[in-house]
């Protein structure tokens, strides 16, 4: 079915590198005093409108392979990229180019989709004779983009291609007097003190590098597109607003609900807070919960705050042209989260939980999830209420089929051969307070602590039923690099969350577990090999058994 006027609009802010504990609405969780807790007071909005996640989770504890998985609906991993992020001004396409998304899902279904901010799975310039390009070398950035979010569903984008820093040199710091740079200095930084640009190309506006100059790859650094990283939040608050609000006020698009995917830049490094957004002060503004000035980190975390709350102020003032006499806010499903946990090692930052970016320990992948829906049932849309507390395990991947159950639209047949949300799983009941039913594994990828190869990853099962034996808790079982790589399962470490959401105390040598370990060992590989859970669900249709119990000696 097509969308209708029941059909919600869907807005979804991901900003990057915000650990819980970045968030006030979480302080009650974490641990964290007022003393040290920024106060995030439109997040808390936002929670109390709706629900908050404890258990959320992003498929990667990186951003361009999170970024993947959100809008594909499928593991990272299976994709060519094992661990890390895209690197390099261009960065080949990493959604392959019939694979749907997000976007071209509910494009599809007659939504108006939208992008602004922070891309980085890819994209491909042209050379100056029009065709595609190799690389950055061969690139005439006059031209149109070949590959932009434009080819994944997005009928208007605003984007900088990766982060803010490795997106194009900073202009602010071209008009400087150019000085020797540091032999410290980042690559990047130092490229911003000359006129060359090894960085990349700044503002992107649909295909069109919104900065380029005759001269080469330089970018001009003056005029309303130069590439400012403190005028970012500003910018891109601003284009989001543009997007709704030009939306609604073309009769032709109007009666079209919209799908409005905000990719914050904050607050990845390096910390480049604006001075205002809507009027709203940022630089400087950041406080404790206790009142206290913060330092610039916390003012780039509060830029994340102040952009949501302007989102939420247009929602609660604009009236929806689909149900007159009612305000967008309430048919407009708004979600907030994050790309990975926090880029510093701070227990204040991420809460009770082992490391940060980079791991897959919890501190790497648990992440802040708030959403809001009044007409839909996820929360009750006032702000004088707790809102509510949604412990269920769910992952940024589980999008795709949520917004499908939403739409009531079927997922693709994997089974038949048709790419699509193949990792999915529907959250819709958690969101709405729900039961749900019992999930698939989930697996989380990037771990900088497996020292020889970073693609090692782990599973997460929650209180399984082994041949009859229940074995109650929160399980996470890690595997060396093999698994992802070859389908070679050697598990490394076992935790039971319930117990040690820490992960100290490695139960991998536990006698007693050692029937838990097959069996998470046997599902880990059987989800690997399959190709997706769902298709992994349509081979064990076919009755079998299979013995788990642990035999010395076995792989």
């Amino acid at each position: 079915p097509r969308a209708n006027a029941a059909s919600p609009n869907i807005i979804l802010f991901m900003a990057d590198d915000m650990g819980m504990g970045d968030s006030s609405v979480y302080q009650d969780f974490t641990g964290n005093s007022s003393a040290e807790q920024v106060a995030t007071p439109n997040m808390e909005r936002l929670a109390r409108m709706g629900v908050r996640f404890t258990d959320a989770h992003t498929p990667s504890s990186r951003c361009t392979s999170t970024r993947y998985g959100l809008l594909t609906g499928r593991f990272p991993w299976r994709s060519r990229l094992k661990h890390w992020v895209l690197f390099g001004s261009q960065g080949d396409p990493l959604i392959e180019a019939d694979r749907p998304t997000l976007a071209s899902l509910l494009r599809d279904q007659g939504y108006a989709t939208g992008m602004v901010g922070k891309w980085h799975v890819g994209l491909r310039y042209r050379q100056s004779n029009g065709q595609p390009a190799a690389g950055w070398e061969d690139a005439d950035l006059s031209q149109p983009l070949h590959t932009s979010p434009l080819d994944f569903g997005f009928d208007a984008a605003w984007i900088t291609s990766r982060s803010h820093a490795t997106s194009g040199p900073d202009a602010a710091k071209l008009a400087e007097p150019a000085t020797p740079p540091r032999r410290q200095r980042k690559r990047q930084s130092e490229a911003t003190a000359t006129a060359e640009n090894n960085v990349g190309p700044g503002h992107i506006h649909g295909r069109t590098v919104m900065a380029a100059s005759p001269n080469g790859k330089q970018l001009r650094a003056t005029g309303d597109d130069a590439y400012v990283w403190h005028d970012l939040g500003k910018r891109h608050s601003d284009h989001a607003v543009e997007f709704l609000e030009s939306h609604l006020q073309d009769a032709t698009t109007a009666t079209q609900p919209f799908f409005l995917y905000y990719a914050s830049n904050s607050n990845h490094s390096p910390y480049t807070p604006s001075e205002f957004i809507a009027g709203h002060p940022v630089a400087g503004a950041a406080v404790t919960k206790s009142g206290a000035k913060m330092d610039v980190r916390h003012d780039f975390v509060y830029e994340n705050d102040v952009a949501l709350g302007r989102l939420l102020d247009w929602l609660q003032a604009t009236p929806d042209p689909r149900s007159p006499g009612q305000p967008l806010i309430e048919n407009t499903l708004l979600i907030f989260t994050s790309d990975n946990g926090a880029e510093i090692n701070s227990p204040v930052a991420s809460g009770p939980f082992r490391s940060h970016k980079g791991s897959v320990y919890e501190g790497g992948h648990r992440v802040p999830l708030l959403a809001a829906w009044p007409k839909g049932g996820v929360g009750d849309g006032s702000t004088d209420t707790p809102g509510g507390t949604r412990e269920a395990l769910v992952g940024l991947q589980d999008l795709y089929a949520t917004f499908s159950e939403i739409l009531q639209v079927e997922l693709p047949d994997n089974a038949r051969g048709e790419r699509g949300a193949e990792d999915s799983f529907s959250a819709l009941a958690a969101f709405q307070g729900r039961t749900a039913l019992t999930r698939p594994p989930m697996f989380f990828n990037d771990h900088k602590q497996s020292k020889q190869d970073h693609a090692a990853c782990a599973v997460r099962v929650d209180s399984p039923t082994v041949q009859g034996q229940a074995f109650p808790g929160k399980w996470k079982l890690f595997f060396t690099p093999g698994l992802i790589r070859t389908g070679t399962s050697q598990p490394t470490e076992l935790y039971n969350l319930s117990e040690d959401p820490v992960e100290t105390k490695n139960l991998l040598g536990e006698k007693s577990l050692e029937r838990l370990v097959a069996f998470l060992t046997h599902e880990a590989k059987q989800h690997r090999n399959a190709g997706g859970y769902r298709l992994n669900q349509a081979a064990q249709s076919t009755s079998r058994s299979v013995d788990f119990t642990f035999h010395r000696g076995d792989p």
